[in-house]
């Protein structure tokens, strides 16, 4: 970062992606160099008794070392080159692209030598004496170098910028009229890459309108930004260093102001003043079934092994030709995905109502079941699972909420609207809940999902509460950008959230993700390590963690006015007095400063002049409307030890801590950044979610009732 440019355009690549692509061509040319060094001692000779085409085969043998020595010279300057100065100093790189147009034009001679080893070692033109060792090399190596050259045009079409025309980006920089041609230009060609990536989608009712909101987000998103690929793994590394900085600071003053989350380990003393309907007994009994609808995919990924035998004594076989006990929409002959639901939720065929898998872009699978042991009537609805949901989730545009009992002002993500007005639309037609109630009018009807479903199954309710009043929602891993602030508010009316420790998707909405992606911009600018040791750092780091020192020898060091004037650093931050006095490092808010460039304390490294593009960035937004977490949100973490407590643990063989988890009710508010967290991925997983809630109520067993009569009574 930023951008390589070369013949008049900018590409994929920065002028520091070449140390490990460079190091590896080393190690294979090394080796090619060597065999072919062999090959021209032992068979040199032997030419001069050819019948024909004797100088052809010496001008390959020898045409091949010394083209291989020249480029392994060029590709040793390349990799030394590229490897110098930190990320944003392109000064110190000035001479990677030059280098880099030498080795191209290098591929011109070395296709020749490779066209002329084809026709030695598999035509008939050439008449020399084969030499097993000579002839096996030399056959080898021309189909390695095909296969390598080939890879080469491969890599230089994946780096390709479709709209990295120079004249193109300068006329963008400077005209809001070439700025919306190019936005326009970058959607269509997103449109055009998930047709072909993603070609059995297109079949899907929807799937044109999935396509471009999630082109035009990506679109808004990487505009004009100037990040490659690579500097996303860069940046995810360097946030982590930077936020886990933040958070040793950050908890630092709040132990010296005494300040700190109203933590609790005891679920009686969470959940005292909240609705008697709000239990942690009851939200785990619902996220069996919320997980139940994933079916048997994830029961096989489960159970990889005994996956299968766990759901044979539940198949319908032959189902296609025979009457079914249960309404069940697309699923296979065998209702393989029917017996995983009735294998994980441990529930009886006759008490699920509705079983529908069909799953298109705005179309999720749920299902709709008795559940006798807390009498109510459960709809289930399934996260995401496939492409088709994850386009689901990326349309992520506001819509208006048109239920009624919301505000006129109130918005909801767009792809969890539509796809819960297909399942409102569903139980109208084959009139499923009327007839469940028909038959069981006293039990309560209960919404529960995870992930997508956790999102879907709140917008659902808020178009069947006018019928059922008394619904309520349990929603595990709901996504943060869901619904407006008082539409989220209303939601608590009915609505149990319950999250665990890093989940990303409860803080996954698209001002968070904008933010992240200006805060990768500026660590990158203030990272005063190359990539290539940003990338063996991250390697260590997923090994061993996090070391202190990394903490404060990553960045630059700057002076307290260069901070303040920082383009990504607000004035108002809260803890700007703390970075300034311990020599650190911008908050993630933005700010309106004029640019300044960053100087060093270290010697050898240049000024790094900040582009003005960036606080153009931060101030670009997709959406106008801010979204939140919907409901009561409980938020379960896992306890942190002191360093004095793990030794203790560790010398005594036991568990110091009564309790391993605490908890508390946490506020949408709360999930307005997007950090990047070892267990962000899988805090987020339905199975991990399930684990947590089992472990934090096993630990509560002396504490609450487990009985039916108690959990009835509740």
């Amino acid at each position: 970062m930023p951008s390589m440019q070369m013949f008049g355009r900018r590409w994929l690549a920065g002028t520091d992606d070449l140390v490990f692509p460079g190091l590896l061509e080393l190690l294979m040319r090394g080796i090619w160099l060597t065999l072919m060094s062999c090959v021209l001692c032992r068979y040199y000779q032997w030419t001069f008794n050819c019948l024909t085409g004797g100088l052809l085969v010496r001008v390959y043998l020898i045409g091949i070392v010394v083209m291989h020595s020249i480029i392994i010279l060029l590709v040793i300057v390349l990799v030394n080159r590229s490897a110098q100065g930190a990320i944003y100093d392109t000064k110190a790189r000035r001479v990677v692209p030059n280098l880099l147009v030498a080795k191209i034009i290098l591929l011109l001679p070395e296709i020749a030598l490779n066209v002329l080893g084809t026709i030695w070692t598999y035509t008939n033109c050439i008449q020399c004496d084969n030499e097993h060792f000579t002839s096996t090399v030399v056959e080898i190596g021309v189909l390695f170098n095909w296969v390598m050259l080939g890879g080469l045009v491969f890599v230089l079409a994946m780096v390709l910028d479709p709209v990295g025309s120079l004249k193109l980006q300068e006329g963008a920089n400077g005209s809001v009229d070439t700025d919306m041609v190019l936005h326009r230009k970058v959607t269509r060609i997103w449109v055009r890459r998930f047709r072909w990536f993603f070609c059995w989608l297109i079949r899907d009712e929807h799937s044109h309108e999935a396509f471009s909101q999630a082109a035009g987000l990506m679109s808004s998103m990487f505009r004009n930004t100037d990040i490659v690929p690579s500097d996303f793994i860069a940046g995810f590394v360097l946030l982590r260093v930077k936020q886990k900085r933040e958070s040793r600071e950050q908890r630092r003053l709040a132990l010296l102001a005494e300040q700190r989350y109203n933590c609790t380990s005891i679920v009686n003393e969470c959940f005292t003043g909240k609705p008697n309907w709000m239990c942690l007994k009851k939200a785990r009994h619902y996220l069996q079934l919320s997980v139940a609808i994933y079916g048997w995919p994830f029961l096989i990924y489960r159970y990889c092994i005994t996956g299968l035998f766990k759901m044979m004594p539940k198949f319908f076989c032959c189902a296609c030709f025979r009457t079914k006990p249960t309404v069940v929409k697309e699923d296979n002959c065998c209702l393989c995905n029917f017996a995983a639901i009735r294998y994980m939720s441990k529930l009886h065929s006759k008490d699920i109502l509705f079983a529908s898998f069909v799953n298109h872009i705005f179309e999720l699978p749920f299902f709709v079941t008795v559940d006798h042991e807390t009498s109510s009537i459960v709809i289930a609805i399934r996260g995401s699972l496939s492409m088709r949901d994850i386009f689901t989730d990326l349309t992520a545009i506001v819509e208006k909420l048109d239920a009624q009992g919301v505000p006129s002002d109130s918005y909801a993500h767009k792809g969890m609207l539509c796809s819960a007005k297909y399942i409102k639309k569903e139980l109208d037609d084959y009139n499923v809940i009327e007839k469940a109630y028909t038959n069981f009018p006293e039990y309560n009807l209960i919404i529960t999902g995870h992930s997508l479903g956790a999102g879907t199954a709140v917008l659902l309710a808020f178009y069947m509460r006018p019928l059922y009043p008394n619904l309520k929602v349990y929603a595990f891993a709901t996504p943060a950008g869901l619904l407006s602030r008082e539409a989220a508010r209303i939601a608590e009316e009915f609505t149990l959230s319950i999250g665990v420790g890093d989940d990303m998707v409860m803080h996954m909405t698209i001002d968070n993700v904008e933010d992240l992606r200006t805060n990768m911009v500026q660590v990158l600018q203030s990272c005063r390590l190359p990539k290539y040791r940003v990338f063996l750092n991250g390697f260590g780091y997923a090994l061993f963690g996090v070391p202190s020192r990394d903490l404060e020898s990553t960045w630059r060091h700057r002076t307290t006015s260069e901070m303040r004037n920082s383009p990504l650093l607000s004035t108002h931050s809260p803890v700007l007095s703390m970075i300034t006095q311990n020599d650190g490092f911008p908050t993630d808010t933005i700010s309106n400063h004029h640019l300044v460039p960053t100087t060093s304390s270290y010697p050898n490294e240049q000024p790094i002049y900040i582009s003005s593009t960036y606080n153009e960035l931060a101030a670009r937004r997709y959406s106008k409307i801010r979204l939140y977490t919907p409901g009561h949100i409980l938020h379960i973490t896992k306890k942190k030890k002191s360093k004095e407590q793990k030794k203790a643990d560790k010398k005594s063989g036991t568990n110091s801590n009564e309790y391993n988890y605490e908890m508390r009710w946490a506020t949408p508010e709360d999930f307005k950044e997007l950090r990047v967290m070892p267990r962000m991925l899988l805090d987020h997983l339905p199975e991990n979610v399930l684990k947590t809630l089992d472990n934090v109520l096993e630990e509560q067993r002396t504490e609450i009732g487990f009985d039916l009569a108690q959990l009835s009574m509740i």
